[in-house]
């Protein structure tokens, strides 16, 4: 039988198993890292060349041309079902909406004090590279909900990187404003991106989540270029009392189970009985489930149940964890995800489940996992703009502060930046 470990409240393997829990998103990025530092050595070295051979040494594929600017989304969105061509097209338009409004919030202002003009303006990327992967899935949504975000964002060019993208991912990289499309995937595709290659222009950030030599090769590219974080696996908390139903919760907890075996499935709950009738669904529910094997795997591996013995609990606990999807089956649930400060998205009630959030509620699902939710966020506008501060003193500003900056430029043994105020004020 397939179902979740349960760790109770006071017995000794709770904190254990939770404290273990809070470190999930260390990966063991050294396993990969040797043959990720030689592809990107490569690839910045010798560019186009490379990046096709390791297309076709990873990919088993001879792509041709890896780059194109016209890679055909307009067809492929005509080709496409009219109802999956409806559903990529509202979701690209809730998607858009809510991060207009979010870009009418980016913090940008002016302000003049005694002289002294002080101001942050905002700008926008140049240029990004957004990442889908292809491997066990593939995922239009992921395009939708990063090249949207930085088209609002007002970024010029947004460079697509997808392995045999399919005619799903091209038509919602055409509904995205994507601007040129590359045929790769993996750290090759990651190198291109951060380096340039004859073909493939340089971007200044990447985003969006890959495999782990997608995720290694972004950890040794920063610097060079900005990136959005380090994604783990997929990962869901359920957070019910006995107010929820049972058939939900298993549910909302296989929906993150059968994106990969490494998925997390977690469920912290205050009720004893419904977390003995979730078991049975997750064991009934899992029998008629096409991905039967992925969704039971991640179960087995990293499915765990935490009973608590209150509400107060219910919210230490989700707070601990810091997860990725964080689901509220209780009563009244905006109170207590007021009380949860870490978490990539909250879902809100027994009527709302994750998977609109992964789809058509109009946040972006790439969101920070493994625990990095304690200091990351979801994506957004404010990914892809840069903020510059912008300073302007009057001759009489710099006579009234000339003493305190030349005194702290003194303490710091530099003359030279004092020389440069007492220059101005001959």
């Amino acid at each position: 039988m397939t179902s979740l470990k349960v760790f109770r409240s006071g017995s000794p393997d709770f904190d254990t198993e939770l404290a273990r829990l809070t470190r999930r998103g260390e990966q063991d990025l050294n396993a990969v890292e040797g043959v990720v530092r030689e592809i990107l050595a490569n690839i910045r070295s010798t560019g186009d060349v490379a990046l096709a051979q390791y297309v076709e040494k990873f990919e088993q594929r001879c792509p041709s041309p890896l780059f194109e600017r016209d890679y055909g989304g307009a067809q492929a969105l005509a080709g496409l079902d009219a109802t999956v061509r409806a559903a990529l097209e509202q979701a690209r338009d809730r998607i858009r909406r809510y991060h207009v409004r979010q870009s009418e919030n980016l913090g940008g202002f002016d302000t003049s004090e005694d002289g002294v003009f002080l101001a942050s303006r905002v700008s926008p990327l140049t240029s990004v590279g957004v990442y889908a992967p292809g491997g066990k899935a593939l995922y239009p949504s992921s395009v939708l909900m990063t090249a949207v975000v930085a088209e609002v964002a007002g970024v010029s060019e947004i460079i697509l990187a997808c392995p045999n993208p399919s005619p799903e991912v091209r038509a919602a990289a055409h509904l995205a404003g994507v601007t040129g499309l590359l045929n790769a995937g993996g750290a090759q595709a990651v190198a291109a991106l951060a380096y340039g290659t004859e073909t493939v222009p340089r971007v200044a950030k990447i985003v969006g989540p890959g495999n782990l030599f997608v995720t290694c090769a972004k950890r040794l590219v920063f610097g060079d270029v900005s990136i959005d974080g380090l994604a783990g696996p997929s990962e869901i908390l359920v957070v019910a009392d006995a107010s929820a139903d049972p058939k939900v919760v298993a549910a909302d907890l296989l929906s993150q189970a059968e994106h990969d075996e490494a998925a997390y499935p977690l469920l912290v709950c205050s009720s004893a009985e419904l977390l003995a009738e979730v078991q049975i669904e997750l064991q009934l529910a899992l029998e008629t489930l096409p991905r039967k094997d992925v969704a039971a795997a991640s179960i087995r591996q990293h499915g765990a149940a935490f009973l608590v013995a209150n509400r107060t609990d219910l919210a230490k606990v989700a707070d601990q964890l810091a997860v990725e999807h964080v689901s509220i089956q209780c009563e009244d649930p905006r109170e207590l995800a007021d009380a949860i400060r870490h978490a990539g998205a909250i879902f809100l009630g027994h009527e709302t489940p994750e998977a609109a959030g992964d789809y058509m509620a109009g946040p972006s699902h790439v969101l920070p996992t493994g625990g990095a939710a304690r200091f990351g966020a979801p994506l957004g506008v404010y990914d892809f703009v840069s903020r510059t501060s912008l300073i302007g003193y009057s001759k009489a500003a710099l006579a009234a502060q000339a003493p305190a900056i030349t005194a702290l430029a003194g303490a710091e043994g530099f003359e030279a930046h004092a020389r440069a105020v007492k220059v101005r004020l001959r």
